[in-house]
């Protein structure tokens, strides 16, 4: 495997937008990936992607999963000067939006705008600009339409619950940095894609395997549902929050020991340490105190499994993130062995 491959499959996943709760197209992108290695796919209700790697053994099988939402907003009002104040999906925070480039899925159809503190320019409102709150109360959106009013906005077709997609903003740095909006957690869907890719050109693997790719994880909604029952564990692949106190950093895969919902299953996590050490991969511990996966929603679910998490440590997230490929060749080669463990 290479780390071109899963760059790959992460630029075509990044120029899809699929905010939580209308993430169909990366949906069915990873859909038609997945069937072109020969898996035969399902989708659940609410639209997650759920792959079956057979195994030799059919006994007590699990899952991987990620998720291919991503944080968002959605119009909360048409207010009278014809700008649109916004409601975040997710926890999309307001100061790093100042300046986004978006576009609202209006009823009409997609309109450009950019996302702008109330007071918008520094030659109007001279120190004001710079003493202003940046919350979702004060931020607004303007529409790339000549719109003065309430009306004007209303007659060009945007109505209060239109989605508001950003602009991610992709690129590969020369250097092997990935930097983008919503590398949490397409870096990890991406690492999974070029895992199931290998896996199924190879012989087959022990356990039964279900990959799944979830589409409401941003609003903590993602693993409870779509993943078979009789699956005992379900570890998680999603991005290792990188920062002042964090061991994870942008060239390792994080195995995770806690997170704000509790230590991980501790067997699951010795396993995945002797995966990473037996393939010399780079990888660190660490501990997320204001993060929750999948794997810890299935958990507080009430399903009983055990649960694990790993993946490609990403600098700044929910903002403007970045990662490295040899995080994410790591965590798509840890991916590998989890799939084919003996």
């Amino acid at each position: 495997m290479q780390p071109e491959e899963v760059i790959r499959d992460l630029m075509d996943l990044l120029a899809v937008p699929s905010p939580t709760g209308h993430a169909e197209a990366a949906a069915d992108l990873c859909a038609q990936k997945l069937e072109s290695f020969g898996l035969s796919v399902t989708r659940s209700a609410r639209g997650a992607v759920l792959a079956r790697i057979a195994g030799t053994a059919d006994a007590r099988p699990r899952a991987l999963t990620a998720h291919v939402d991503t944080l968002a907003a959605i119009v909360a009002e048409v207010m009278a000067d014809g700008r649109l104040r916004l409601s975040p999906v997710g926890g999309l925070p307001a100061p790093s939006c100042d300046g986004a480039y978006v576009e609202v899925w209006s009823q009409a159809g997609p309109i450009s705008g950019t996302i702008l503190p109330d007071l918008a320019s520094t030659h109007v409102f001279g120190p004001r600009y710079d003493e202003q709150k940046r919350t979702w109360q004060e931020m607004r959106l303007r529409l790339d339409r000549s719109v003065k009013s309430r009306d004007d906005a209303l007659a060009a077709g945007v109505r209060p619950g239109d989605f508001v997609v950003l602009d991610p903003r992709a690129q590969v740095t020369p250097s092997g940095f990935v930097k983008s909006r919503f590398l949490d957690d397409k870096a990890c869907a991406a690492a999974l894609l070029a895992a199931a890719r290998e896996v199924t050109e190879g012989p087959r693997p022990l356990h039964t395997t279900y990959l799944h790719f979830s589409v409401y994880e941003e609003v903590g909604q993602g693993a409870p549902a779509g993943i078979p029952e009789d699956v005992d564990e379900i570890v998680a692949v999603d991005m290792a929050a990188v920062g002042a106190g964090q061991a994870s950093d942008e060239h390792h895969v994080t195995i995770c020991a806690k997170d704000s919902g509790g230590p991980y299953d501790w067997s699951v996590r010795q396993r995945l340490v002797a995966l990473a050490q037996a393939e010399g991969l780079p990888y660190v511990q660490d501990i997320y105190p204001y993060y929750a996966s999948d794997a810890t929603a299935a958990a507080r679910s009430g399903r009983d499994v055990r649960i694990g998490l790993f993946g490609p440590g990403v600098d700044a997230s929910h903002t403007h993130e970045r990662t490295h490929e040899d995080a994410l060749l790591a965590t798509a080669r840890l991916a590998v062995a989890y799939l084919r463990e003996a």
